[in-house]
């Protein structure tokens, strides 16, 4: 057991979890759910709840102590986003309502806003739904093509085919940093490099990339970057949209009201600076707050230390499940993170799921918001078990023991 958790001790980031002590079904709680959403550690719903108890304000507008601490608290976490993501200014951190919004942000300011009739957009097979449908919304508005790039049957992007779609007609480029429902880790580096030579803008979708490893916006070169927080150990309901200053300046508002602007009069409006020009109203306090808690858990934690740690978990899963008589996994590229998608011979993905329950372990069962990707590989759905820095070994024990008595129900 040492030399498999090396200096990672995971027992004691447990201790952060406390949900991780409760039983489901009578049985103690095996999470395995994190590309979903990740649990909470203490210091994150305890920085929420002390805004909430003894803050409460609204930011930005007050000139009292409790809208002053609010607000000290609310640009505290955009200076933390800053630093984690190695963004030159604060300026280029926008709060969300999460990676959906973000995205959506960018489709519907920047993309309808430099984009035309006979542009193209390119995007790739194994991306989330909130990567598809904005570009394809988009297309519909203005006139412009979506074209997509293809993947193996491992699940890897083919960069020789992404090569052949681009051109200077080429707009965005908008990929997956890490697909959520096959956990294949694409090469974005070289896909930004790539679309760069032919004068598009990428967007990288870091939605499940920002909880297994380091992110430096700096050197992947990318022109906006989104993620949410709770798939961060953060709150629901808050998300970031990283971008160039120099893009983001000139995006028009998507929402207009309060915060958002310089002056108003009956006759005309004039637009604050950023961050604020797109982040309209009252935005959800509480969440940014609890997700700059989430940063300096991870930080503290050690995202290197995080990646090392699931690798090993990761390898030790796919050793597991691929003994279970019966079990194909879905998604096998030779670069990918802590994600076991997979089918059982004679047993649907969503019975494996209630099944499982009854374990107190808990797995998603469905198309994780990716249709393309099941229709890729011929299944209506899959089984995933994702894995986080506070699963354990004995874990994915229990997972393959579980599917091996499962199994043996449905034959």
């Amino acid at each position: 057991m040492s030399e498999f958790l090396s200096n990672f001790d995971v027992d004691s980031v447990r201790e952060d979890f406390p949900i991780l002590e409760r039983e489901v079904r009578g049985k103690s709680l095996i999470y395995l759910d994190n590309a979903a959403t990740t649990l909470k550690p203490k210091m994150v719903a305890e920085a929420v709840y002390e805004h909430y108890l003894m803050g409460a304000s609204n930011v930005h507008r007050g000139v009292h102590q409790l809208s002053e601490d609010a607000t000290r608290l609310y640009e505290g976490s955009r200076e933390k986003v800053r630093k984690f993501l190695n963004a030159r200014r604060s300026e280029q951190v926008i709060f969300t309502s999460g990676t959906t919004a973000s995205i959506n942000l960018v489709a519907k300011s920047y993309g309808k806003s430099n984009l035309k009739e006979g542009d193209e957009i390119i995007i790739s097979q194994v991306e989330h739904h909130s990567n598809i449908v904005p570009w394809q919304m988009l297309c519909q508005e203005v006139g412009c093509t979506l074209k997509v790039i293809p993947m193996n049957a491992a699940g890897e992007l083919i960069i020789e085919e992404y090569e052949k779609l681009l051109s200077e007609r080429t707009k965005i480029v908008s990929v997956v940093y890490i697909s959520n429902a096959l956990g294949t880790i694409n090469p974005v580096k070289t896909i930004t490099e790539m679309a760069h030579k032919h004068g598009a803008v990428v967007l990288l979708d870091a939605a499940q990339a920002v909880a297994h490893t380091p992110i430096d916006v700096q050197s992947l070169d990318c022109d906006f970057l989104a993620f949410s927080s709770h798939k961060l150990f953060g709150p629901t309901g808050v998300g970031v949209l990283y971008g160039r200053t120099e893009l983001l300046a000139k995006m028009p508002p998507l929402m207009g009201g309060g915060d958002m602007i310089e002056t108003v009069t009956f006759e005309k409006s004039t637009y604050a600076k950023l961050p604020n020009l797109h982040e309209a109203g009252t935005p959800n306090i509480a969440g940014v707050i609890g997700l700059g808690a989430a940063v300096d858990f991870v930080t503290g934690v050690g995202l290197k230390q995080i990646a090392a740690y699931e690798d090993r978990l990761l390898e030790y899963g796919t050793k597991k499940l691929i003994e279970v008589e019966g079990l194909k996994l879905i998604g096998t590229a030779e670069n990918k993170a802590s994600v076991l998608a997979f089918t059982l011979d004679g047993v649907h993905p969503h019975d494996i799921g209630s099944v499982l329950d009854m374990d107190g372990i808990a797995v998603r069962a469905g198309h994780h918001c990716a249709q393309p990707v099941m229709q890729f590989y011929g299944v209506p759905a899959t089984a995933r078990a994702s894995l986080s820095l506070y699963n354990k070994k004995e874990e994915i024990d229990k997972l393959a023991e579980s599917l091996t008595k499962l199994r043996e129900m449905f034959i």
